[in-house]
This record gives structure tokens, sequence and C-alpha cells, in this order.
């Protein structure tokens, strides 16, 4: 019956990290079709003598591209880059590598 209620509970859990994934793919699609929209937009539009590179048409990108940064530490944690336990791989890697493997010289 444990068991049976332990199950419940980290199916509700993955669900839960699932919807938040889901949430956050559904972010960045929209941070990049509508930032595309927005830029092409501009270009289209640019009067003669008009600077295409200014603050004002990558500013919302930049502004809203922190905010999906922030959702993704939210979603995935800070371990996003080199992954959980990815110290802790290297050191077993260099340690099970034979000496003279390799080019890295590290004496």
């Amino acid at each position: 019956m444990e068991n049976a209620f332990n199950d419940q509970i980290k199916l509700e859990r993955a669900r839960k990290k699932v919807k938040s994934i889901k949430g956050f793919y559904k972010h960045l699609a929209a941070y990049i079709i509508v930032n595309a929209v927005l830029l092409i937009v501009k270009a289209v539009n640019l009067e003669a003598g008009e600077p295409f590179l200014e603050w004002s048409t990558f500013s919302t990108a930049l502004w809203w591209g922190l905010g999906l940064l922030f959702h993704g530490f939210g979603v995935f944690g800070t371990d996003v880059f080199l992954g959980s336990g990815w110290e802790e791989r290297k050191i077993k890697e260099y340690m099970d590598k034979n000496p003279g493997e390799g080019s890295t010289k590290w004496e």
C-alpha cells in the first residue's frame, strides 16, 4: 500500500516537472518568434540613414532574454550547463585514464 502511495507521489512530481519543462519551451518558442518578427519589422521599416544597430532594436530581446534565463534556471536548476555530478564524473574519468594517454600533461 505504501509503495503505491510513493509511486503516486513520484508520478505527480514527474508530471509537474514535465509541465514545467513544457512551459519553458513554449516560453522559448514565443521569445524566438516574437523577437524575430520585431527585428524583421524594424529592418523593413528603417528610414533612410537610420541605423539598425541601436539599443532600441535589441532592448526587448535583452530584457526578455534575461527573464527567459531565470525561467530556465527555475525549471532546470543551476546545473544546466555542466549537469549534476559533472565534477565527480570528470575526476573519475581522469583517474581512470592511463598515464601517457592524451596530449595534456598535468605535471
